[in-house]
């Protein structure tokens, strides 16, 4: 029997008419931040919601929902990460989220696309050990990165 992940998403509210796609075609073809994961590995989403805006009230709340629905970890969507600018709360997010719900958390969802990379590179926004560690998971290579645009 395959092991099954349950998978909460929380994104940022400035996209909250997302759709989803390229969060969920990272997790189905296991790119991105979803590379974690075994390719044989199903991942099931149990949550997706946004943090309500800033301060991101939601964060206070939704993961418990997430949790009663079977969610192992929570990722932090991309949007909170390449948007402009980027979440300003996204550190403090995890760690809260980590420490009063006991889940793990994950940095991103989809790589991130090459058009922002190139901005946030021209702007110097991601030029701190703190930043280079929350995109880590999401750079992916140029040719996936320029997939994602």
């Amino acid at each position: 029997m395959k092991k099954t992940t349950k998978i909460g998403i929380i994104i940022c509210h400035r996209y909250h008419t997302c759709a989803g796609g390229k969060c969920f075609r990272a997790m189905r073809n296991r790119e991105g931040a979803f590379s974690i994961y075994p390719k044989d590995e199903e991942l099931e989403l149990v949550g997706y919601t946004t943090c309500d805006g800033c301060p991101g009230g939601n964060v206070e709340h939704a993961p418990a929902e997430m949790i009663k629905n079977g969610a192992e970890v929570i990722h932090l969507a991309t949007g909170l990460i390449v948007g402009y600018p980027p979440c300003p709360r996204i550190e403090h997010f995890k760690k809260f989220i980590e420490n009063n719900y006991k889940v793990k958390i994950v940095y991103g969802t989809h790589p991130i696309p090459q058009k922002y990379l190139d901005n946030h590179l021209v702007i110097g926004t991601w030029d701190s050990p703190m930043w280079e560690k929350i995109i880590e998971p999401v750079m992916a290579d140029e040719q996936l990165r320029i997939a994602y645009n």
